[in-house]
């Protein structure tokens, strides 16, 4: 069963091997992803060499933290791939982050920050995460640290960690995304909508980056997000005195999202059927104009976003009481059954962070260094390619002969794993 197994990872890694040149990378690569899948609890450089007499610990720590290759052409190599298996048109794009809990403060970017696999604050490290996902099969495509002030204020502990010089500006968690959303069009890959939680989803700057790129998007909120209805005017009030106002106004004042939707009419919708029976929770859907225009002094109200962009207006009672927003820029005609299946369809994404970690040992990274951190998470969304490339495989052969085995977990069919 190994041997089939290492067998099918060689075959696999072909494309990747043929870019990183060297006869001693060639060796190291197949060997940490293999580590990265195989038994173990630890997946830290250390542990993984002590079990594997065929991997010097030095030679592998060398690959992985000071080697000199590029990672790019492997890069592009999982991104070819994963379009291949679940890019197109009904593929979801979706942007979030994770934490990595690190002990010290030696380590790039750690620091105490929110971490929302905790739901506090803690130390660690934040990584923005962007995903290619087709129904419930995710491909994870990039993972990028991001660096809080406390790190690019201080351009020594940078250059000592290695941050790249054109990196240690500071940058947003969105506009970090915005950037890798870029680079993940330009090399080709295929998707339809992008999604991303309030996290992201509050930041007019990231919704109408999304929209100057003709991306269709579906976003969480804030509850507080000021809205307008769809049908507002701009008007030129009369001055009671002075000088005329020779700028419009809105003719309505902006509400917050919740208060906006307490009026709607909300419905019980199932967007897709889970292990348990049809997944369900109460929507209600109106268009609206997003308050995130040019601030502008409004009489008595002071400075207020005008109208901008039309868009969705959701909103989600949960059946455990909890409520949620969302916006999205789908068409107008967009039902709402389409609309929750855009909202929900994120959650495969935090499936994937979770096998990451708990499998193939992303939060594992003993190193310090920002080349270490980047190529260890790299080796690990390659990791994760092969097995669910493996996973669809297998599923393949089960529809053509019903009565074979089909693996009931993500990496059945490697070491080690139940």
């Amino acid at each position: 069963m190994e041997e089939a197994w290492q067998a099918d990872l060689e075959r696999w890694l072909a494309p990747y091997l043929k870019a990183l040149g060297n006869k001693t990378r060639r060796r190291m690569c197949p060997a940490y992803i293999a580590g990265l899948i195989g038994p173990g609890d630890r997946k830290s450089i250390q542990p993984m060499a002590a079990r594997s007499d065929a991997i010097p610990y030095d030679r592998l720590h060398h690959f992985i933290g000071a080697g000199l290759w590029d990672s790019a052409p492997l890069e592009a190599t999982l991104w070819n791939q994963a379009d291949e298996l679940v890019g197109g048109e009904g593929a979801w794009l979706i942007i979030d982050d994770t934490a990595l809990p690190k002990k010290g403060k030696a380590s790039v970017g750690v620091a105490p920050q929110y971490a929302t696999a905790l739901g506090k604050n803690a130390n660690c490290q934040t990584m923005v995460s962007v995903t290619l996902a087709s129904g419930e099969v995710p491909l994870m495509l990039s993972l990028r640290l991001f660096l809080p002030e406390s790190w690019t204020s201080d351009a020594a502990r940078m250059d000592k960690v290695g941050v790249p010089a054109p990196l240690q500006e500071y940058r947003t968690k969105p506009e970090i995304a915005i950037e890798e959303i870029d680079r993940v069009i330009a090399a080709g890959v295929r998707f339809g909508c992008v999604l991303a939680d309030a996290g992201y989803g509050l930041s007019a700057p990231f919704r109408q980056a999304l929209s100057a790129r003709s991306l269709c998007w579906a976003v969480g909120i804030p509850r507080h997000q000021k809205v307008y209805p769809a049908d507002v005017q701009l008007i030129f009030p009369v001055a009671g005195r002075g000088r005329p106002r020779v700028r419009h106004v809105p003719d309505v004042k902006s509400m917050a999202a919740h208060a906006m939707l307490e009026s709607a009419k909300w419905r019980q919708v199932s967007w897709r059927k889970g292990t348990k029976g049809r997944l369900t929770a109460r929507f209600a859907a109106m268009r609206v104009r997003i308050a995130d225009g040019a601030p502008q002094r409004i009489g008595s109200a002071g400075a207020q976003h005008m109208p901008g962009e039309e868009a969705w207006l959701v909103g989600e009672h949960r059946s455990n009481g909890e409520r949620k927003y969302y916006l999205s820029n789908l068409p107008g005609d967009t039902p709402i059954k389409v609309l929750a299946g855009a909202i929900k369809a994120r959650w495969v994404c935090e499936q994937a962070h979770q096998q990451l970690k708990e499998e193939l040992g992303l939060d594992h990274f003993e190193g310090r260094s920002w080349t270490g951190l980047h190529r260890h998470a790299l080796m690990s969304m390659m990791a994760y390619a092969f097995l669910q490339s493996q996973r669809l495989a297998q599923a393949g052969r089960k529809k053509k002969n019903p009565r074979s085995a089909s693996p009931t977990h993500l990496a059945s069919s490697a070491p080690g794993h139940p």
